[in-house]
């Protein structure tokens, strides 16, 4: 079995857990879509593009949804002076619509996509019912125009083509299959489709992601851009809203460590040995996102590699320009273990109410403002505390970007709040959890965490203990 196979059906087990802890309910829940935008002048090759990815994802639900489906049809005044009328301008789709059915098919809804004819410009039967899928690729010349269309991708592609290469396709295509002639179709370039590529589709290119130059001629593009689709796709549908969140791989042993730490009958011999393991994967997989540069070593063989470390070496490192904060002790144990001799900061947050949080203690490096702050905190709940520790980090002047908050695991709503207030810092987990239940704890949970690391729990109400650090 590879290790494709071994994640998947990793995944395929934490699906049926969640399940099983919430009485099926999650069924009821839409998949979040993985949403690629695909825009490039006319003619670009953005279609062929579009259609190679859909080939090499042939094992995955893909949508291909067009904007020229979404041209606003003329009226017999316009189409008079058809010659006239501008199809490369924004104001020639019907944006709204499109928005629209984007949002049905995003929420798990199918949508009848309408079919536009390019010979009588106008609506034409049937429409095209498109069902929710695991990827949606939009493609059009201004699908990275608009800020609120731009808003809903995960993904956005930039087909950079030669213009001659484009004119000539355009008129290929346009006398071919769509019965015009060559003269109206220089006229047209010429007129409108030249200035309108130099005015809105060449300026929305600073929007993408990805640019593609050659279109379809660059196999290399597609292959590495179908592998990272493929990676998306594997992960929690969190990691493709915020791309700040990022949980670590998982795997069979992964999977075996979490039961044995949700499970209420281990004990706190095996729930400490095993809370350790997984926070030292947390640990080290945080410090993957601190700054790295290219070293030149020699290997005991006397080869001379290049490689990569931290600026400095790792203690060095840490003891100049890193320190941790932690919200409680039970992970600096772990922390330890890879960072001897970091420097390790306290806050000590109270909860006052349902939302209300209260700071009852900080100590912190003088310096902190200069350092990458490992912020800890084994549960995230709801966020408000996260949001309160972070927000203190920040007033003593902490770039945002410095730092990678841990966490043994997270709930949905402590992610939603902490990476919509604080977008540019990372969030770290082990795992998300389904969601928080009436009382504000994570649902499955694996009960108080500090209680049943430091043995601090009396045993009683064991079931219905769970996380309420944020």
């Amino acid at each position: 079995m590879d290790s494709g196979t071994v994640a998947a059906s990793a995944n395929g087990f934490h699906d049926h857990f969640l399940l099983q802890s919430n009485g099926g309910s999650e069924q009821n829940l839409p998949r979040q879509p993985f949403i690629i935008g695909v825009a490039g002048g006319t003619a670009s090759g953005k279609t062929t593009v579009c259609n190679m990815i859909i080939t090499q994802l042939r094992d995955q639900r893909v949508v291909l949804i067009n904007q020229d489906s979404f041209y606003r049809p003329l009226g017999d005044e316009q189409l008079e002076k058809v010659l006239e009328y501008n199809f490369d301008h924004p104001d020639a789709f019907n944006t709204e619509l499109l928005l629209s059915c984007m949002e049905m098919l995003k929420n798990g809804q199918a949508v009848s996509i309408p079919y536009y004819d390019f010979k009588s410009h106008r609506m034409s039967e049937p429409a095209r019912l498109v069902n929710p899928s695991d990827v949606i690729i939009l493609e059009g010349i201004l699908v990275l125009h608009d800020p609120r269309v731009r808003d809903l991708m995960n993904m956005k592609i930039f087909v950079d083509t030669d213009s001659d290469v484009r004119l000539a396709r355009r008129i290929q295509r346009d006398t071919l299959e769509r019965g015009r002639n060559i003269q109206n179709v220089l006229d047209q370039y010429a007129t409108f489709v030249k200035p309108s590529f130099e005015e809105f589709i060449l300026p929305s290119k600073k929007h993408a992601d990805i640019i593609i130059p050659r279109g379809a001629d660059n196999d290399v593009a597609v292959d590495l851009i179908v592998q990272h689709i493929r990676t998306k796709l594997g992960q929690h549908d969190l990691c493709k809203i915020y791309p700040n969140v990022f949980v670590i791989h998982s795997t069979f042993q992964i999977r075996g460590m979490h039961t044995l730490i949700r499970d209420v009958k281990t004990t706190k011999h095996d729930f400490v040995f095993y809370a350790d393991r997984l926070i030292r994967l947390v640990v080290e997989h945080g410090l993957g996102h601190l700054p790295f540069t290219e070293k030149q070593i020699i290997t005991p063989t006397g080869k001379f590699i290049s490689t990569f470390c931290f600026d400095l070496y790792i203690q060095e490192w840490f003891s100049v320009k890193g320190c941790v904060v932690s919200r409680g002790e039970s992970m600096e144990n772990a922390l330890r273990a890879c960072c001897k001799g970091i420097k390790i900061g306290k806050i000590l947050i109270h909860g006052e109410g349902k939302n209300g949080r209260q700071l009852i203690y900080e100590r912190l490096p003088t310096d902190i403002a200069s350092r990458h702050v490992l912020l800890l905190d084994p549960v995230l709940a709801s966020g408000n505390s996260a949001v309160k520790a972070i927000s203190m980090l920040l007033s003593k002047g902490v770039p945002e970007s410095n730092i990678i908050f841990l966490n043994l695991i997270a709930a949905p709503e402590g992610i939603h709040a902490v990476c919509k207030k604080f977008p540019r810092l990372k969030i770290v987990t082990s795992e998300i959890d389904l969601s928080l239940n009436k009382n504000s704890r994570v649902v499955p949970g694996m009960g108080e965490f500090g209680d049943r690391y430091f043995g601090t729990d009396d045993g009683s109400d064991t079931v219905n203990h769970q996380p309420s650090q944020q």
